[in-house]
C-alpha cells in the first residue's frame, strides 16, 4: 500500500462551447506521488464522456484530457487545480481545442518572446440582470463608477475575493478597478508569454465561476449585454515583441500597427461574437469596419501610448477585443498578423452574421476615399 497521504487534483479544460463559461471540472483522489512532490509531469491522463457536453466524434464518445499545467488550489486545502487539454482517443485535438494551435504558432517564434496583458472586463448578474440595479428602471447613468468609492458601487466585494483567489493561485494577475457602468469591473492578466496568456486567463475566468456558482451569481462576458447609453465589456489586449521592447523598438510598434492596417476585417473576427455590437464609434471604442490608430488614443483600434512614445520602445494596447474572447486563438492571430506571419484561418471560426455586413461597411468606406 501507498504511505503517500492522500490528496485531491481537481482537473479543469475548456469544453466544446466557448472559453468563459463552459468551463468543466471533476475531481481525483491522488496517491502515487506527495503533494510536495507533484509535477505536471505526474498528472496521469484522464477522460470524461463527450457525449455529455455535445464533443465526441461518432461512436467513441471518449474525450481524453491531458494535463498541461498545474497550480495551487484557490479553495481546497491539501489539493491542486490541473488545466488540462481536450483530445480525441485517436490522438487529435479536439475541435474546440485552440490552445493546441496557439501553442504551435508561439513555439514556432519562440525568440520573438511575445508579451501579453489582458483587460478582462465583465459584468456581475443576478437573475438575468446586473447586480443591485434597480428592480424597474436603470442606475444613474455611468460618470460616477469608474474607479469608485462609495455607496454607487456594486460588487466590490465579488471583485476582491476573485482577485486574492486568483493570487492564492499563483496567477499572474496585474490588477483590478471599477468599470464605467455600475457592477462592471475589470482584471487584468499579465504579463505572460506566449501561451501562458491563455492558461492564466482560463484560469481567472474558471475561479470566477466557483466564486459566482457560490453566491447564485453569474458573471456576464458578452460584448454589449445593456443597450443604449451604457459602456459595452471588452478585453483590450497589451503586446510586445523583444525587440519592441528593446530601444527603437517603437519603429517595431509601427511596422505591427501597418500590417494590421491590412489584416484587420480578418483580425476582427476573432475578437468575439457579437463584437459589432459595442464597437460602434462610440463608449471609448471605434469602428470594426476601419483600422485606426495614434498615440494616447482611446477612440482608435490601436493605441500607443504617451509614455511609449516618449521612450520610443515598449508595447501596444489593441482595444477592438471583446469580453468573450477565446484567449488562445486571439492572442495568436494578433502576434502573427502583427509580425507578418502565418495566421490561424477565419475558417476556425463559426462564421457569424455581422460578418457580411461589416465587409460591406469597410467597402463602403474605401469608395468614399
Amino acid at each position: 500500500m501507498s504511505s503517500v497521504t492522500p490528496w485531491i487534483v481537481e482537473y479543469l479544460w475548456v469544453s466544446g462551447q466557448n472559453t468563459y463559461n463552459d468551463l468543466r471540472s471533476k475531481y481525483k483522489t491522488m496517491t502515487s506521488v506527495a503533494i510536495e512532490k507533484a509535477t505536471i509531469a505526474d498528472m496521469p491522463v484522464w477522460n470524461f464522456d463527450g457525449s455529455s457536453t455535445g464533443q465526441h466524434r461518432g461512436v467513441n464518445t471518449e474525450i481524453v484530457i491531458k494535463p498541461v499545467a498545474m497550480f495551487p488550489h484557490p479553495f481546497l486545502e491539501n489539493a491542486k487545480a490541473v488545466l488540462a487539454e481536450c483530445f480525441y482517443p485517436d490522438g487529435d485535438a479536439e475541435k474546440s481545442n485552440t490552445r493546441k494551435i496557439a501553442e504551435a504558432i508561439f513555439d514556432a517564434h519562440k525568440e520573438d518572446e511575445p508579451m501579453f496583458g489582458l483587460e478582462q472586463e465583465y459584468f456581475i448578474y443576478k437573475n438575468g440582470k446586473p447586480f443591485m440595479w434597480p428592480e424597474n428602471g436603470y442606475p444613474a447613468p455611468q460618470g460616477n463608477y469608474y474607479c469608485a468609492n462609495g455607496s454607487q458601487v456594486c460588487g466590490r466585494e465579488l471583485a476582491l475575493e476573485h482577485y486574492q483567489a486568483c493570487l492564492r493561485t499563483g496567477l499572474k494577475i496585474s490588477g483590478v478597478n471599477a468599470e464605467v457602468a455600475p457592477s462592471q469591473w475589470e482584471f487584468q492578466i499579465g504579463p505572460c508569454i506566449g501561451v501562458e496568456q491563455g492558461d492564466h486567463m482560463i484560469m481567472a475566468r474558471w475561479i470566477f465561476q466557483k466564486i459566482a456558482e457560490k453566491y447564485g451569481l453569474e458573471i456576464n462576458y458578452e460584448p454589449k449585454p445593456i443597450k443604449g447609453d451604457w459602456n459595452g465589456s471588452g478585453c483590450h489586449m497589451n503586446f510586445s515583441t523583444k525587440a519592441m521592447r528593446e530601444e527603437g523598438g517603437l519603429k517595431h510598434i509601427e511596422a505591427a500597427c501597418e500590417r494590421l492596417s491590412k489584416t484587420f476585417l480578418d483580425d476582427v473576427k476573432f475578437y468575439g461574437a457579437d463584437n459589432l455590437e459595442r464597437m460602434t464609434g462610440a463608449h471609448e471604442t471605434s469602428k470594426l469596419s476601419e483600422f485606426t490608430w495614434g498615440v494616447g488614443t482611446r477612440h482608435t483600434s490601436v493605441r500607443i501610448g504617451n509614455d511609449i512614445a516618449r521612450d520610443g520602445k515598449g508595447y501596444y494596447e489593441d482595444r477592438r477585443p471583446a469580453a468573450n474572447i477565446d484567449p488562445y486563438i486571439a492572442t495568436a492571430r494578433l502576434f502573427a498578423s502583427s509580425l507578418g506571419y502565418e495566421a490561424p484561418p477565419v475558417s476556425l471560426l463559426t462564421p457569424q452574421p455581422w460578418w457580411d455586413a461589416l465587409e460591406a461597411e469597410a467597402k463602403r468606406k474605401e469608395a468614399k476615399q
